[in-house]
């Protein structure tokens, strides 16, 4: 028998239905819907084109960059020691004039700047202070004259110094001779031209070009300088530990390392330079005494003989 839809019935069928159509009308409105973020392809920016040969800029006439200066010695006036600015190139007669000094004068020590003119020059202008000046030039001696740094009649000629080349005793690039200097890849060790040995060596081989070889040596010779130091001992060390096939120092360099340091090539002298050192006194000497003591002794036959120990010749007449 079938069930009889009464009124009541049908209301309550009729509310179920309403009801589950109002659910599924409001799920459809608040599902929320995952979306796949669309991936933005980048840009593109071009690359800076790599180029294909590398430039590269004309190599300078070779110079020695010069090192952090290094602050020099300061001294102060003392009674019983004397400060003597001194070439660079007497560094190995240094500590055996100074030694046989203080024993003919036991009462004063000496202390020596050792550096190039150029630079010892420059201290003494800029106040630094000092007893003596040796200087391996005679145009920054006379410098200073004219600028009134020296006491009058103190400056006299101290000895004198010629040019010559050395090479390390290995000799791997077959130096035979001065022509050889220009052959291809020697590498060669000047001073600067600042540089009292500097101004000598190019004038030594401005007379070779002229006299005895020709301008086209010269010119290759130039091209193998490979460093341009700022003292001529500087050059010497070069040439010493092998950093260089060759190099122009002063002959009393040469004379005075110990044997089997260098081997050397002579120098016409025709076509050397006869570099004339010299001494004085400074006007602002405290110890002018012991000054004019130190400087008799280096002009004295026992100075002399110790300078002409380490190579150097005697001052002019």
């Amino acid at each position: 028998m079938k069930a009889m839809l009464t009124p009541t019935r049908l209301a309550l069928i009729g509310m179920i239905c309403c009801l589950l159509f109002v659910s599924a009308l409001f799920a459809g409105c608040t599902q929320s819907t995952t979306t796949t973020p669309t991936t933005a392809t980048p840009t593109e920016i071009p690359a800076t084109p790599v180029p294909t040969t590398v430039e590269v800029a004309p190599t300078a006439a070779p110079t020695t960059v010069a090192p952090t200066a290094t602050p020099a010695p300061s001294f102060t006036p003392s009674a019983n020691n004397l400060v003597v600015y001194t070439a660079a190139s007497l560094t190995g007669a240094s500590k055996t004039i100074g030694s046989s000094f203080t024993k003919a004068y036991p009462s004063t020590t000496v202390s020596f700047d050792l550096d190039g003119t150029q630079a010892l020059k420059t201290q003494v202008e800029n106040g630094a202070y000092a007893d003596v000046f040796i200087s391996a030039s005679n145009s920054y001696t006379n410098t200073l004259k004219s600028e009134g740094y020296f006491v009058d009649g103190t400056v006299q000629p101290l000895a004198t110094n010629y040019i010559i080349v050395i090479l390390p005793p290995a000799n791997t690039a077959n130096i035979q001779s001065l022509a050889d200097l220009a052959k291809p890849g020697v590498k060669i060790a000047i001073e600067q031209k600042a540089v009292p040995a500097g101004t000598a060596t190019l004038a030594v081989i401005g007379n070779l070009a002229n006299d005895t070889l020709s301008q086209s040596w010269a010119n290759a010779t130039m091209s193998n300088v490979v460093t341009q130091e700022t003292s001529e001992p500087a050059v010497a060390a070069k040439v010493a530990l092998g950093e260089v096939d060759a190099g122009f120092v002063y002959q009393s360099t040469a004379t005075a390392a110990p044997s089997g340091t260098y081997t050397t090539l002579t120098i016409p002298q025709k076509d050397n330079y006869l570099q004339t050192y010299t001494i004085g006194i400074l006007k602002g000497s405290q110890n002018k005494a012991a000054a004019a003591e130190f400087e008799q002794y280096m002009l004295s036959s026992a100075g002399q003989q110790i300078l002409a120990q380490y190579g150097f010749s005697a001052p002019p007449k």
